[in-house]
């Protein structure tokens, strides 16, 4: 926007300090995103030996949600009064840690002693997963202040492989050296990046002033609080998928279970791949991502309409359309996904929240504890409506979530546009109606 605006543009050539940055929150977002998904394909099945139900199964994958809301909330407030760099490296060594005492559950007796047990380390884990994703993303935007989404955008591709690698590397480990090696190994990977990230990561010097802003006072901005329902609508679609996509093909295409995996790879990829575009895109054309946000919720509406497909549709269900569907679906994602942040930031700043550690903390816990909030709701709801009606009306009533969401958010900045041309007719007006009077003659 002019020459002032190119003054403050980021080199074209990373600092020593930003390379850091990026080489730890890239670590992070791996190696958590791999500890995160390795349970998948084998720990449910290990868990019935040990006596645990489908349900109680189901509610220890679904705690982890719920904390992981909690820690982000409390930890973005408290970002300024415990420091960045600390908050991170604390979050990836607990992470490490109870990745490994999961790999040991196998020790403890069957029945009550043994669920306890899952639920207090999948907790642990999930409040130190919190915090350090809270840091991170904090650290980045302090790092990169003007390349922000393409620099979310960028490490999604990192978070991408972990959710991808993260099952089968552990289902080969599983099947290889038994239970418990997955875990250990995976933690060993995540403690040893500690050491690297303490040498390595910038430290920030702590604000004197921590701000006077809430999430209340955050959410409660319009613009925010229909952005945070984007949020949870996308992560709900993301966690719906996750308990009974699986169970579908099996059910429809009668796929040998070591393939159902690859059904996923079509998300993943496309997600991880379009991030860093979609990133790149709204940083260099800010005055796109609303319409990013909007028709990405839009075409994932689509997208849940025809994964069944809903029987209104008529189409046959076919497995090279559900792969069709998936792929496009994580190109959507990463168009919604990616500009929130920037968006939420944006807003609070012009609504008087200060520029510092202090702001970017509330803005990157409010992001998580929304994320959480939708995947503790997607999965919920989707075995819900997957045992009373079925995959195909389940997933149609799924991607009302998005529809109502896209369609909201686009009326919301229509609206927005339409005041402003207002606002701005209204200045020239006065303007013109000053220069008249300042050019009438005295004695007029």
């Amino acid at each position: 926007d002019g020459p002032s605006g190119s003054s403050r543009e980021t080199p074209r050539r990373l600092s020593r300090e930003q390379l850091f940055v990026l080489i730890s929150a890239a670590s992070m977002n791996l190696g958590s995103m791999m500890a995160y998904s390795i349970l998948g394909p084998f720990f449910p099945k290990e868990a019935e030996k040990k006596g645990a139900s489908n349900t109680m199964i189901g509610m220890i994958f679904g705690c982890y949600a719920l904390f992981d809301l909690l820690a982000s909330l409390v930890f973005g407030k408290y970002l300024v009064h415990i420091g960045a760099k600390f908050m991170f490296i604390a979050g990836m060594f607990v992470s490490g840690g109870v990745t490994i005492l999961f790999g040991l559950l196998d020790q403890v007796p069957d029945g009550p002693v043994f669920i306890a047990m899952c639920f207090l380390v999948r907790i642990m884990d999930a409040l130190s997963f919190g915090a350090a994703i809270t840091a991170s993303s904090s650290i980045l935007v302090k790092a990169f202040p003007n390349n922000v989404a393409t620099v979310l955008g960028g490490l999604e591709v990192f978070s991408g492989l972990g959710l991808v690698l993260g099952p089968p590397l552990g289902g080969f480990l599983y099947q290889s050296f038994g239970y418990e090696v997955p875990f250990i190994f995976l933690g060993c990977i995540v403690l040893l990046m500690v050491p690297l990230n303490i040498y390595i990561l910038p430290s920030y010097a702590p604000e004197a002033d921590p701000g006077e802003h809430s999430f209340w006072k955050l959410v409660t901005l319009p613009k925010v609080g229909l952005i945070a329902f984007v949020i949870i609508s996308l992560s709900s679609c993301f966690g719906f998928l996750d308990p009974i996509l699986s169970l579908f093909v099996l059910e429809k295409f009668h796929l040998p279970a070591g393939y159902v995996g690859l059904v996923f790879l079509g998300l993943a990829l496309s997600y991880a791949i379009s991030s860093p575009l979609f990133g790149l895109l709204s940083d260099k054309m800010p005055h796109l991502r609303k319409w990013c946000l909007v028709f990405g919720n839009l075409i994932t509406a689509v997208c849940y309409m025809l994964l069944g497909p809903v029987p209104f549709l008529h189409i046959e269900s076919q497995l090279w359309l559900l792969v069709l569907i998936l792929v496009i679906n994580g190109f959507s994602a990463g168009m919604s996904i990616i500009p929130t942040f920037p968006e939420i930031l944006s807003c609070a700043y012009e609504n008087g929240f200060e520029e510092g550690l202090s702001t970017l903390g509330l803005v990157s816990g409010l992001i998580g504890g929304m994320w959480s909030v939708g995947a503790f709701a997607g999965p919920m709801l989707g075995g819900f409506l997957y045992e009373k009606i079925g995959f195909e009306w389940a997933a149609a009533i799924q991607g009302l979530w998005p529809l109502i969401s896209g369609l909201v958010m686009g009326l919301f900045y229509l609206l927005e546009h339409s005041r402003r041309r207002r606002r701005f007719k209204s200045q020239n007006i006065i303007g013109t109606e000053e220069e008249r009077t300042a050019l009438l003659p005295d004695e007029i």
